[in-house]
């Protein structure tokens, strides 16, 4: 969840960020460009490159806020780049200045408790936890709110160096509810979550860097492009082990040493019946390039 009235709040402090994107993306995507969605008004942008698929928060007039209809979009996006088969991996990005104020909060503000119950918002929040290809984060600016739970919804953060994380819905009565309580203190441990959650402090990117929350800072004019650039690293993978081993990973949270350490084994095992396993090997022995294919 998020603050829509800490927009007014940092807009100024935001425009020293720097000049925000346009929306579109970047002159670095190229390539075989589908799903596109042009419009201006249109609350994400989805594009793809090789086998990334991009998909851009755009609703800048209100720092990206995540409106209904923004989560909606987002979510059928992803899964749609899940389904894809050409697609190994999945990037989403703001802009600049935003990657996320929070929640709209115009969304919620009369709702009550039935309202909210027979919404059943953060159902979505849960189909992105199901996604199984990895998802990489590119965030730069305020990253707030409901802001700050969808890039830890992602598997890989890259943070530009003008990166702020925050969790800051104590400050109109409520409490994060898209799992900022429990991702958080996964991340940078019970008293960082805490003076966060408790207080509303921000985090810059060097101390969610330094606190486990984020995998590397970058210059901001370059954090688009670094971001990319991992995004096509990881693509270059065999995509059946990119899924099982982010399997793997996420398991770590939700079990025990014992049972987590069983659940890696037998996806290593289950990975000696692919096709990508015996083209990797023997790529390695020949000292060649492997050439994988998904299967």
């Amino acid at each position: 969840m998020g603050l829509n009235h800490v927009v007014s709040a940092i807009a100024a402090a935001v425009h020293s960020v720097g000049r925000a994107s346009s929306g579109n993306p970047p002159n670095c995507i190229r390539g075989s460009v589908g799903h596109n969605n042009r419009m201006a008004n249109d609350p994400i942008h989805v594009e793809r490159d090789g086998h990334v698929g991009i998909i851009r928060l755009n609703r800048p007039d209100v720092l990206n806020a995540l409106s209904l209809e923004l989560m909606r979009q987002l979510v059928d996006a992803l899964e749609s780049f899940d389904n894809e088969p050409d697609v190994f991996v999945i990037l989403i990005a703001g802009s600049e200045k935003v990657w996320a104020a929070g929640a709209d909060i115009k969304d919620m503000a009369g709702a009550s408790v039935v309202d909210m119950y027979e919404r059943n918002q953060f159902a979505r929040w849960e189909r992105i936890r199901r996604i199984r290809k990895p998802i990489i984060a590119a965030v730069s600016g305020y990253a707030l709110g409901g802001g700050c739970e969808l890039a830890m919804h992602c598997d890989v953060i890259v943070a530009s160096e003008t990166a702020k994380f925050g969790q800051p819905e104590i400050n109109i009565g409520v409490i994060p509810g898209a799992g900022g309580t429990q991702r958080l203190t996964r991340a940078v441990g019970k008293f960082r979550a805490m003076d966060m959650v408790l207080n509303g402090r921000f985090i810059t990117a060097q101390e969610a860097e330094r606190f486990g929350l984020v995998s590397r800072v970058v210059p901001r004019e370059h954090y688009f492009d670094a971001a990319l650039k991992l995004a096509q690293e990881m693509a270059g993978k065999p995509p059946l082990a990119l899924r099982l081993a982010k399997e793997a990973v996420l398991k770590a949270h939700e079990t025990t040493l014992t049972e987590g350490l069983e659940y890696e084994r037998k996806l290593f095992y289950l990975l000696f019946a692919t096709d990508d396993q015996k083209e990797g090997m023997t790529a390695f022995v020949e000292k060649r390039k492997p050439q994988f294919k998904g299967r």
